[in-house]
């Protein structure tokens, strides 16, 4: 015979449910996230990421993208901080890059780098229907080579072709004089969405390329909720491999005195840095 479920079994049944069906969200109700995506979220989202949003849920990694709620925050965050120059690390089928893209103005830059450019293509006809395609400058590959070839990139602080090129080069040779740096302190914000185990390795760069005053946004730094599971909770192999880098990297960020954090359960969690020095 059937018994009513406890209010325990009933929460965890809800919890179950909402880990499947809403995992973008570290809200404890699906119903109440729906409402969210119902009253703020769907109405005001752009036709084309709407259509890309729909394209996506159909691919068999669809667990990789943005949270379309997610989408909406940097649209307005780059709006907010009039963001000129961006990158974009971990792309996937390109919502968070066309929620950038659109939010830039028409002369905007976005360096986009993933590995896979058959997942990038998928959306690529949509960006390319939004007029937004001549923002992008997507490499595919691994990002920490391009990343250290930005950092190590310089240029001079004079046209080579200059009559007295050779003689302020002379001034640079005798440390006389500093040469401008070609690509650090260039990005008003960057976006990282891709390998955990890397975000570290990323930030050592990073830190480097934003400007002073600019941000970065490090995705899934909640990671499913796991950061606050006990060691012998049942995780997902994937969740329980990447955790222990996540929680690495939340604890480098709080006490990294060259940034100010702010870390948002929006989607799958979200910390925000603020370059200060």
């Amino acid at each position: 015979m059937a018994t009513n479920k406890t209010e325990e079994q009933q929460q965890q049944s809800q919890a179950g449910r909402h880990q499947e069906v809403g995992h973008k969200s570290l809200l404890q109700s699906d119903a109440l996230y729906q409402y969210i995506l119902e009253t703020s979220v769907y109405p005001r989202e752009p036709e084309p990421m709407k259509e890309l949003r729909k394209i996506t849920a159909k691919h068999p990694w669809n667990l990789m993208t943005t949270s379309a709620d997610e989408g909406q925050f940097l649209n307005m965050l780059l709006k907010l901080i009039n963001a000129k120059n961006t990158m974009e690390i971990g792309v996937y089928t390109g919502y968070s890059l066309l929620a950038t893209a659109l939010a830039l103005p028409d002369d905007g830059k976005i360096l986009a780098m993933d590995i896979n450019r058959e997942n990038y293509e998928l959306g690529l006809p949509v960006i390319q229907k939004a007029g937004v395609a001549h923002k992008i400058d997507f490499k595919e590959g691994p990002a920490m080579p391009v990343l250290d070839e930005l950092v190590q990139d310089v240029k001079f602080f004079t046209n080579p072709n200059h009559p007295f090129f050779l003689f302020f080069f002379c001034l640079i040779l005798n440390g006389k004089i500093e040469w401008q740096e070609k690509n650090r302190g260039s990005f008003d914000f960057i976006f990282v969405d891709a390998d955990k185990d890397n975000y570290l390795n990323y930030h050592k760069r990073l830190i480097e390329l934003v400007k002073v005053g600019g941000l970065i946004g490090y995705d899934n730094t909640l990671w499913n909720g796991s950061v606050v599971a006990p060691p012998d909770a049942p995780l997902r192999k994937y969740v329980r491999y990447y955790r222990d880098f996540v929680l690495e990297l939340n604890k480098a960020l709080a006490v990294d005195p060259r940034i100010e954090i702010c870390m948002l359960p929006v989607g799958d969690g979200i910390t925000l840095c603020r370059r200060l020095k």
